[in-house]
């Protein structure tokens, strides 16, 4: 018998508590019991997203909430930037194309970013641009990218949006929507929140709700001006996931307890130790701005990360990730969100040690635990 322990950054582990709440009985999504309960998570959504906007809430991965961000505030023929560092860079860029935008796609090398300078001065000949878009974190290169800066530069055209995908780091590390001038945030259910997938969220300043009114793209589903009628009664305009916005309300409560402040410095306890713990076993990071998300580990050459990871999960119930596209092999990611503590930090270091050992590839794995104890219980 195996316990099994994930480290993805997504799906990520569960408290039993939110479990157990998921597990009662269904109830019908159009009573006053649940309607009650919705009240409760628009209400606390917006303490996770630091915004005094609605919240809303689709039935989607995340990407459902990219794709919404889009055929919501543009319209056809219209310029948008995309700085596209990764998978999920290129995402946004590749739903852009999809709905005949006009997209600018500034490539950053993967595992880099892009100071706000470098964003001002494209900015500055791409005037007519009326949207940019970025992620918090690249969750395929474990990157974190200045939000806050880019907000600063964003804020100052009335005619443009900042777009940022918060859906691997919202809850896990500081965002504050309202402060940093972010026009749409968008997170997901499985990553941070500590739910199963399934849910999507999004949420508009008042400049973005402007846009969505001559915006002339597609949309049906994501039809966002349907979801923020219906939220004057707390409720949906389709079927919404019911025992998904239950467990949601019990991660809420759990994460208003605690507090967001408390949790980000966990995350960031927690991926600094790893961080130097990888350094410390003789590794490099993937990352030159690592996110405390998620850390990217390069792997040394010849050894294949799909290998390793298959070998730990297959022997131990240890769920790592690994590369995308042309980082496939070549690095293994290891998620600090979910619901962890300490000794899942070394639990996951000693696992990869073990595998990289396997690989026949020696590390000091001893060291790389010491040095994570000195930050974790310090």
């Amino acid at each position: 018998m195996k316990k099994h322990k994930l480290f993805t950054p997504g799906p990520t582990s569960i408290p039993d508590e939110v479990l157990l709440e998921m597990a009662k009985p269904i109830m019908h999504h159009r009573t006053e019991e649940f309607l009650s309960i919705a009240k409760e998570v628009f209400e606390g959504l917006k303490y996770l997203f630091q915004t005094k906007n609605d919240v809303l809430i689709l039935s989607s991965s995340g990407t459902g909430a990219m794709e919404a961000s889009i055929t919501n505030l543009f319209s056809k023929g219209e310029k948008i930037i995309v700085i596209n560092g990764g998978k999920f860079g290129e995402r946004f860029v590749e739903i852009g194309k999809a709905y005949g935008l006009n997209v600018f796609d500034i490539k950053v090398e993967w595992g880099k970013t892009l100071k706000k300078e470098e964003l001002e001065k494209i900015i500055e000949e791409n005037k007519d641009a009326k949207g940019v878009f970025v992620n918090l974190c690249e969750t395929s290169t474990t990157t974190h990218f200045d939000v806050k800066g880019y907000g600063e530069i964003i804020s100052k055209y009335d005619d443009m949006v900042l777009v940022v995908d918060a859906i691997s780091s919202l809850g896990a590390i500081p965002c504050y929507m309202d402060d940093w001038k972010i026009d749409c945030l968008i997170t997901g259910s499985q990553k941070a929140f500590m739910l199963p997938p399934g849910l999507a969220f999004i949420s508009l300043s008042e400049k973005a709700w402007n846009k969505t009114i001559n915006s002339d793209l597609p949309k049906y589903y994501f039809d966002l001006k349907k979801y923020k009628k219906t939220l004057e009664k707390f409720d949906f305009p389709f079927t919404i996931p019911v025992s998904l916005i239950v467990g949601l309300n019990k991660t809420i409560k759990i994460i208003k307890e605690y507090t967001l402040e408390k949790i980000w410095e966990e995350h960031r306890k927690r991926a600094e130790a790893t961080r130097k713990a990888i350094s410390a076993m003789g590794l490099s990071l993937l990352s030159s701005s690592p996110s405390d998300a998620v850390t990217g580990v390069l792997l040394p050459e010849g050894i294949d990360g799909e290998q390793i990871i298959k070998f730990i999960r297959k022997s131990y119930g240890i769920s790592i990730a690994g590369g995308q596209d042309k980082l496939k092999g070549k690095i293994v990611r290891i998620s600090h969100l979910g619901w962890q503590d300490e000794f899942d930090v070394l639990t996951a270091i000693t696992a990869l040690g073990i595998g990289l050992e396997k690989s026949g590839y020696k590390v000091n794995i001893g060291k790389g635990i010491e040095t994570a104890k000195e930050i974790l219980f310090s």
